[in-house]
């Protein structure tokens, strides 16, 4: 197991340690990590699959007003 060393304003350490103080702390902090990671990499995901989808709509062909009307309409009773 590694150990790391932040710093951290002293209202925050406070903080934490009455929030969290019947818990172990090392087990919050690696929990909080976990998240971030996890945060991180969806962020990732979300970015790649939005530049994904945004360069595919080069490729697609344009649909002008008149078009999209019309289509409408033909699908109206």
């Amino acid at each position: 197991m590694a150990t790391m060393n932040f710093s951290i304003p002293d209202e925050i350490r406070d903080a934490f340690n009455r929030e969290f103080s019947a818990q172990n702390k090392s087990a919050v902090i690696a929990r909080l990590m976990q998240q971030a990671i996890a945060e991180a990499e969806q962020q990732r995901r979300r970015q790649a699959a939005f530049e994904q989808l945004t360069a595919a709509r080069v490729e697609r062909p344009a649909i002008t007003d008149t078009t999209t009307r019309a289509a409408r309409e033909a699908d109206r009773p």
